[in-house]
């Protein structure tokens, strides 16, 4: 099926292949997004033109670029943009989270979790921090939890965690729920505003440059400090570049990082896109070629890592076949001993027959 809606670039009426097609041309069988998405051809000339605009001394205004991203990744969550700090790594805003927790709280994570996530919080020896199976993550939280931290999408194999489960538990036992969305965001339906803090990398689904994050916050600012606030932290940045900042944004931009201002002003036409082509369409587009791939790997003998409604497909045992997938022009990654091909937008029918026949042999 093919999806139309009103084309802001090419013409009055658009496929989404139509315009799929004219932001990408992979020279390869591209099938790694788990790992790093391609950058659209919008944001590849966004970035040349900030790029070239500042060796010739005529810089463009990559700030209007933040706020741009920053607006419209929080349309795609689900969130007023007050709401949203930028920045460029989960890990900062998992520490930044982990640091304002009590002597003692405790932590439940998902087993096997990314490090990103759960590291920042076994920094800190003074917490107590627990793992248990993502299936049995909500059945796990008990009084005294303080926080259940979790990726919505596992990046090893792809499983969803069922966030409605662990919001329930964690709100009957008075805990809050921090989201990392790095391989979630883009193709999955999110309600950030269903969670205490939502964090991700947009370097993957978002299609972004790397050097491009989110945080999402209460409105209350859920109790954080701002403890790396420097001058883009103030209400009024151009007035706080000296001294003491006199007064912190009123917003979650007081928990903004010095951005990756060329990371951004391409980011920003990534972000643009997917809202462009809607993150439904995108999820029945990535979902359907992930679904071609688990009925061919069947019909090879192979069994995925069950993971329903994802489209991260790990394949147990085929983990070394990986540097001879890529001498063969098709690109996946192997992780935790596993197989990972991960299908978006940019994929084809045509790709996912090319990973089968060469595992085929």
């Amino acid at each position: 099926m093919d999806f139309y809606f009103q084309g802001s670039h090419s013409g009055p009426m658009e496929t989404f292949e139509s315009v799929v097609r004219a932001e990408f041309a992979p020279k390869n069988t591209y099938l790694n997004t788990a790992s790093l998405g391609l950058l659209p051809a919008r944001a590849v000339t966004a970035l040349r033109t900030a790029v070239e605009a500042a060796a010739a001394g005529e810089p463009t205004d990559m700030f209007a670029d933040v706020e741009a991203a920053r607006a419209c990744f929080a349309r795609l969550v689900g969130v007023p943009d007050r709401r949203v700090a930028a920045g460029a790594s989960v890990a900062v805003y998992s520490g930044l989270i982990a640091a304002s927790l009590p002597e003692g709280a405790e932590v439940l994570t998902a087993e096997g979790d990314f490090s990103s996530v759960v590291n920042p919080f076994h920094v800190r020896r003074d917490l107590k921090v627990r793992s248990a199976p993502l299936e049995q993550l909500a059945d796990a939280v008990r009084p005294g939890t303080a926080l259940v931290a979790v990726s919505a999408a596992q990046s090893a194999d792809g499983r969803i965690a069922d966030l409605p489960a662990i919001r329930a538990a964690a709100r009957e036992h008075g805990a809050r729920t921090y989201v990392d969305v790095s391989q979630a965001a883009g193709w999955l339906d999110l309600d950030a505003d269903a969670h205490d803090y939502v964090a991700g990398v947009a370097f993957k689904w978002l299609l972004c440059p790397r050097g491009v994050a989110f945080l999402v916050v209460p409105e209350d600012l859920g109790g954080l400090s701002p403890l790396f606030a420097g001058w883009v932290a103030g209400e009024r940045p151009w007035d706080s570049c000296y001294g003491p900042v006199a007064e912190l944004a009123h917003s979650a931009r007081r928990l903004d990082e010095s951005p990756a201002l060329f990371s951004y002003a391409g980011g920003r036409r990534s972000l643009e896109l997917i809202e462009e082509l809607g993150v439904a369409a995108v999820r029945a587009h990535d979902l359907a070629l992930a679904d071609r791939f688990r009925t061919g790997l069947a019909a090879l003998g192979h069994e995925a890592v069950a993971s329903p409604g994802s489209p991260i497909v790990s394949v147990p045992g085929l983990g070394d076949r990986q540097g001879a997938l890529s001498a063969a022009g098709v690109e996946v990654s192997a992780r935790a001993g596993n197989l990972r091909a991960a299908f978006h937008l940019y994929n084809t029918e045509a790709d996912v027959d090319r990973l089968l026949d060469v595992l085929g042999g």
